[in-house]
């Protein structure tokens, strides 16, 4: 026989599944989805402010209309007859460097800032000279600036639940540094929702590779109604527009 080889995620045995050691039927009811991410993803529960951060950043990108590459991929593989699971997979395959990595891609340069930062510079000085370094190698700062909101809506609500969690440290100092370099430069690039996760995971104890996964867990509901209403409303086939759509919704509301 040969030698089993280890998991340490869940344990399966008769009538019962382990989740990181808990009970699963125990966490059923007990803990948000939010909490059971971070459950899966760091091997503990995390507190209870820290499970609303989680909810909150899950829900924060559980969709951004029908013009970014996943929900037009995942409608146009939809629109040729395709299976669901085929569909979300083709929205899923579209998250890469470009769209979702930003927050990655952020969460890497807020690391380098702090850690020059914490090895003797002036945290302004060595997010002005990051720029500059990017900026000398041809590339941008993810997490900036945003092509439809000049103030994105969830950002301060991000931060708001990150302060009530106390989780607000050298990596949202940081990010707020870049920002103020940015308006020093004349730029209007404040720091949007994909900036605000970045940081806020990497507070968090999150490792950059990570990140990714986060924004394909919480952007898969979306994926699905985007799929799901393709079929439902659409004739197969159909040459779709990335920008000429309207939305014919519910109306603006507020929670009950």
């Amino acid at each position: 026989m040969s030698e089993a080889w280890p998991t340490a995620i869940t344990d399966i045995q008769p009538n019962r599944v382990a989740v990181r050691g808990y009970d699963i039927a125990e966490l059923m009811g007990n803990v948000s989805f939010g909490a059971a991410v971070y459950l899966i993803l760091r091997g503990e529960l995390p507190s209870e402010a820290v499970g609303r951060l989680m909810d909150a950043i899950v829900v924060s990108s559980i969709d951004h209309g029908a013009t970014p590459p996943s929900a037009l991929s995942a409608r146009t593989v939809a629109s040729t007859g395709a299976s669901l699971s085929q569909s979300v997979a083709a929205g899923i395959m579209s998250v890469n460097q470009h769209h979702g990595g930003a927050i990655e891609n952020c969460a890497r340069s807020l690391r380098a800032i702090v850690e020059a930062a914490e090895a003797g510079g002036h945290l302004a000085e060595v997010a002005a000279g990051h720029l500059d370094d990017l900026k000398v190698s041809g590339k941008r700062m993810s997490g900036f600036g945003h092509r439809i909101h000049s103030a994105d809506p969830r950002t301060a609500r991000l931060f708001e639940l990150a302060e009530e969690a106390e989780v607000c440290g050298h990596y949202v100092a940081a990010a707020r540094a870049v920002e103020v370099e940015f308006a020093a430069q004349g730029k209007n690039l404040p720091i949007n929702v994909d900036g605000a996760i970045g940081a806020i995971l990497c507070e968090l104890g999150f490792e950059p590779e990570l990140m990714n996964g986060l924004f394909m867990i919480a952007r898969v509901p979306g994926l699905v109604a985007h799929v799901t209403e393709e079929k439902a409303r659409m004739r197969p086939m159909r040459k779709i527009d990335p920008v000429n759509h309207s939305y014919d919704g519910p109306p603006a509301r507020t929670m009950p």
